[in-house]
């Protein structure tokens, strides 16, 4: 079944609403990695429910998050073969750490590569807590590799940010574990992609990969740590591309920039999994 550009461009996906428990906000940042040194006092507020805790800015990506709709039929995409592309997070005010929310997201563009280089497909999520005020604006491009030579439009593609000369001006390491993917997917990204070495096959990786979103998370706790000092609230925006996939067990290096760019690589294999990226720090 191909794409009807008409239909995907109008494909109504529900509202999710949630109500979010510290549990889960701790569950999220563990789930990314947090809490790994466990002398690191500054990573238990992030952690221990019991706490005043604090929420990870990435969180935003799972707040209210409608699952993998892509994967219905309806949609006529290529379900195996989808990958995430770029992400960008807007947090108009501090997540909260527990509460009513809600989330509607939507189709904001698809672009046409053309047959055997797949599409592009544009979408914006917006949450809301229980009095209607906007607390997160997520956008995100997502790859359908088997998808193109739909009679699309062939764009506008999106411009990545652009990358500094010269050396970063600093470098923070993260481990990821080798069953990280399936706490993650918990969450609520339960792509099979991420836990059936099967369907990892068919999408042609020699075992399952680490969710692109757990890679967001990984990369925003080396933001937080090497520009922040762990200040949650001081994140405003980010945004970033995904260059190549993650293998849980495998290490990050996030490479930043003072002007706020950065990037990150597989430490092991030496491959950038994470290009183009930009976070704006704030004092708070």
């Amino acid at each position: 079944m191909a794409i009807d550009y008409g239909k995907l461009l109008d494909f109504d996906i529900p509202e999710v609403r949630q109500t979010l428990t510290k549990r889960d906000t701790a569950f999220y940042a563990l789930s990314i990695g947090f809490g790994q040194d466990p002398m690191d006092t500054r990573q238990l507020a992030f952690v221990d429910h019991r706490r005043d805790l604090e929420a990870v800015p990435s969180m935003a990506v799972v707040l209210c998050h409608p699952g993998f709709w892509l994967r219905d039929p309806r949609t006529g995409v290529d379900a195996v073969r989808v990958v995430h592309g770029e992400q960008e997070i807007e947090l108009h005010r501090a997540l909260p750490v527990e509460g009513a929310l809600a989330g509607l997201t939507r189709v904001t563009g698809i672009v046409d590569k053309g047959a055997g280089k797949g599409a592009l497909l544009y979408s914006e999520k917006q949450v809301r807590d229980r009095d209607g005020a906007l607390v997160a604006t997520t956008r995100s491009t997502t790859f359908l590799r088997g998808d193109g030579g739909f009679g699309g439009p062939a764009g506008p593609i999106k411009a990545p940010h652009p990358m500094p000369d010269g050396p970063p001006d600093l470098t923070v390491d993260l481990a990821t574990r080798p069953e990280q993917a399936l706490y993650y997917r918990l969450n609520g990204d339960d792509n099979p992609l991420h836990s059936d070495p099967g369907v990892a096959a068919k999408a042609g990786f020699p075992r399952p990969i680490l969710h692109g979103l757990c890679t967001l998370g990984v990369v925003t706790h080396a933001l937080l740590r090497g520009l922040a000092d762990y200040r949650a609230r001081a994140l405003r925006t980010l945004k970033l591309r995904f260059s190549a996939p993650v293998f849980p067990g495998e290490t990050i290096r996030t490479e930043i920039w003072q002007s706020g760019a950065f990037r990150a690589r597989v430490v092991e294999r030496d491959t950038v999994v994470v290009n183009n990226g930009f976070v704006e720090i704030g004092s708070k």
